[in-house]
């Protein structure tokens, strides 16, 4: 065989070149983003704002889970967004340091005060060691228990029991956002604000998240002095979310007055959440100065987090179980093999922990829906990220969690169905995921420390509905709404049907 010249491997080299060059190309086409002239991308990013997520996962399929935002000249608002679990793995444990919220995530949530989510170093310390403290308290998961099924029993069920007898269209997700709403504030500030109840009462301060949690995405988006102007003339969303900080503020401000009245020497002697906060935080006043704001705002941050997150993955776990009857008739039949002849009000936080499939299927709805979508990282110092990408203090970076369950290289080829098996062990017990790969309680040092509280908490309700009704989705749209937190948009449109009454027509 004669050997390959210089001109001919010339030659190959140029023809590779070429088909390199051209490859590349037609991959950056293909891409559903165009980077404008001055306006950068964010043209793309407003047309596709009422989905926002899935558009986000699909630039990210297409770019091997890391990809860079432009946008719009001398404004400095480039985002570099990541579903690389290497990256994430990075930012949240290995440098943890180096990622710290900063001023530029305190400026777009500056709602959320001197909280847990704002706060970094010795701030941050103390509020993880303070809440640490208070769950770990020998009667905390006495109290929660308690407290959930208190809730179940008097507001969930006969509200349950009322549109199923009535054969009503109802909105689940709603329902769950009263009943989380009503059990933080009995937790936190000893006051039922009975926001669920058959006649539905408008609660401002319960539906004021939504609307600040919408402009808070927004703020990812636009440029700063936008939002800012915006807010400074209470135009659009920054006038909700200026609407929705007073209400909170009157809410929380008007519970700690009506407690302090209240409160005597046997009071403070008992264990409750609030008196634990106070004492754990005597003499912190943060940024203000003021020691009562900051209670106001960790008890703001703890809400935050007790109504929209286990609400929100509620609503997508019976959304991804009516859509598949086969997994909620053996989560049934898992339950009522441990009742036996028992009623539900029977089960206890130790025999949920014996549920597997109960528990594989909320893993499979925080999975693909994580009620906190995204997060907001820029680095302290130059970086250099496992993906490649060069980072400063100047980045900014979006972790998005909501790409990570939907990408095959992290969850394989069936990373859209629904299948609660893949959370079970080889032994038949619950398999356990890295915090990296499965973020939906974020990762590292800030893996949110609600997290047992959570499980509890979501399935003692699932069992409570899965034991008493069979729900079936009515005919309409869901999707994600436009939010920091994962909600739909339309709500969740569901009838109830009893399981008694299913039974005896068999």
């Amino acid at each position: 065989m004669a050997s390959i010249n210089n001109s001919d491997t010339l030659l190959i080299l140029i023809v590779f070149f070429i088909f390199t060059v051209v490859f590349l190309h037609r991959r950056r086409r293909s891409l559903p983003i165009t980077n404008w002239p001055f306006l950068g991308m964010t043209p793309d990013l407003l047309l596709n704002i009422h989905r926002i997520h899935d558009f986000a996962t699909r630039i990210l399929k297409l770019s091997d889970g890391t990809f860079m935002i432009k946008g719009p000249w001398l404004t400095n608002t480039d985002m570099l967004i990541t579903s690389d679990p290497a990256n994430i793995h990075h930012m949240l444990s290995k440098n943890f340091y180096n990622y710290p919220k900063g001023p530029e995530f305190r400026d777009i949530f500056e709602i959320f005060g001197d909280g847990i989510f704002n706060s970094d170093n010795e701030l941050w310390e103390v509020h993880r060691k303070t809440t640490m403290a208070m769950f770990k308290h020998p009667e905390f998961l006495t109290l929660l228990e308690t407290n959930i099924k208190n809730k179940v029993k008097k507001g969930l069920l006969p509200v349950l029991n009322f549109v199923s007898l009535n054969h009503q269209e109802t909105d689940l997700q709603d329902i769950f956002q009263r009943f989380a709403f009503d059990v933080i504030c009995v937790l936190l500030l000893d006051h039922d604000p009975e926001s669920l109840s058959v006649d539905s009462p408008v609660v401002p301060c319960e539906k004021a998240f939504t609307d600040a949690e919408e402009a808070l995405l927004l703020r990812h988006i636009l440029p700063k002095f936008v939002w800012k102007l915006q807010k400074r003339f209470k135009l659009g969303k920054e006038k909700k979310l200026t609407e929705a900080w007073k209400v909170f503020d009157e809410f929380i401000y008007k519970c700690l007055d009506s407690k302090d009245e209240q409160t005597n020497e046997e009071d403070k002697r008992q264990f409750g959440l609030l008196t634990s906060l106070m004492i754990g935080f005597e003499g912190q006043r943060g940024t203000s100065g003021d020691e009562r704001k900051f209670i106001k705002d960790t008890i703001l941050n703890l809400m935050i987090a007790g109504r929209d997150t286990t609400s929100t993955a509620l609503s997508w776990f019976f959304y991804l179980l009516a859509q598949n009857p086969s997994a909620e008739k053996k989560i049934r039949d898992e339950i009522m093999k441990h009742l036996g002849s028992r009623n539900w009000e029977t089960f206890g936080v130790k025999e949920l922990g014996k549920l597997s499939y109960l528990h594989g299927g909320i893993c499979e709805a925080l999975r693909l829906y994580p009620p906190v979508a995204l997060e907001h990282k820029s680095p302290l110092a130059k970086d250099v990220l496992p993906s490649g990408h060069v980072v400063d203090e100047h980045s900014r970076i979006i972790l998005s969690f909501y790409s990570m369950g939907r990408m095959e290289e992290i969850w394989g080829e069936d990373c859209m169905e629904f299948r609660p098996e893949r959370w079970f062990s080889g032994r038949g017990g619950i398999k356990h995921e890295p915090s990296y790969k499965f973020t939906a309680f974020h990762a590292g040092p800030r893996t949110c420390l609600g997290k047992e509280m959570g499980f509890i908490q979501m399935k003692l309700v699932a069992s409570a509905v899965i034991y008493h009704y069979r729900v079936e989705l009515v005919e309409g749209q869901v999707c994600a709404n436009d939010s920091i937190i994962l909600q739909m948009k339309y709500g969740l449109k569901v009838r109830l049907y009893p399981i008694d009454m299913i039974n005896q027509d068999s």
